[in-house]
């Protein structure tokens, strides 16, 4: 009897095991999910000098750099526009222009980047140490990490309006307030990684005076 019950013990012990097993797998499987989809994908940006191979095709690879107009020069099709492009899309839409002028019938594009440009945000205003700041490559800053980076607001700063502007290759600009301070006191729905929050090259933040 008493073996029976360790048996049964054991048999219960070990179902329990490999359902924990099972459910730590599925929440790490989650958590790797969300990481890919927060880590930030690089977009191409004018000035950078990037590699582009046509598979079987030796004489139409070529080197360019994205011009002031987000364009790069390619053999045969001329101007493709790939600022703000990730490296994937960028790809498509390069092999979409060679075989939409019946250059080639399936046409297989590889593009690398042999030079960053320079990637750089700035902040101003009522934080303790304002400037520019580097982006890393192929990643970014949120607009908190940026405000920390810059040493934090002052005693007077209105941190509840900061303000991201944000140009566009087209020469658009847009412009958006976040509350940081409500986000770095946990008050907010929002958190520091959102995407919604991410930085991108040339914007500026401005960290507006509380009004007493």
């Amino acid at each position: 009897m008493n073996a029976h019950r360790i048996n049964l013990f054991a048999r219960v012990a070990a179902t329990l095991l490999a359902w924990a097993s099972l459910d730590g797998a599925a929440h790490l499987g989650r958590a790797q999910a969300q990481a890919t989809r927060d880590k930030a994908v690089y977009v191409l940006a004018i000035t950078d000098r990037i590699r582009v191979v046509i598979f079987g095709e030796d004489d139409l690879a070529t080197d360019a750099r994205v011009d002031a107009f987000g364009n790069i020069n390619l053999p045969l099709v001329g101007d493709v526009h790939v600022a703000g492009l990730s490296v994937d899309d960028a790809q498509r839409l390069v092999e979409k222009a060679y075989r939409e002028g019946q250059y080639l019938r399936k046409p297989q594009a590889t593009i690398s980047i042999a030079e960053y440009a320079p990637r750089e945000v700035s902040i101003q205003g009522q934080v303790k140490e304002p400037g520019r700041f580097l982006l890393p490559t192929e990643s970014t800053y949120s607009v908190v990490e940026l405000v920390t980076k810059a040493g934090g607001f002052t005693d007077i700063a209105k941190g509840n309006e900061v303000t991201i502007t944000h140009f566009t290759p087209d020469g658009k600009k847009t412009v958006r307030k976040v509350d940081v301070e409500s986000i770095i006191q946990g008050k907010s729905s929002e958190k520091a990684q959102d995407s919604a929050l991410k930085l991108e090259p040339g914007d500026i933040v401005y960290v507006p005076e509380s009004i007493i």
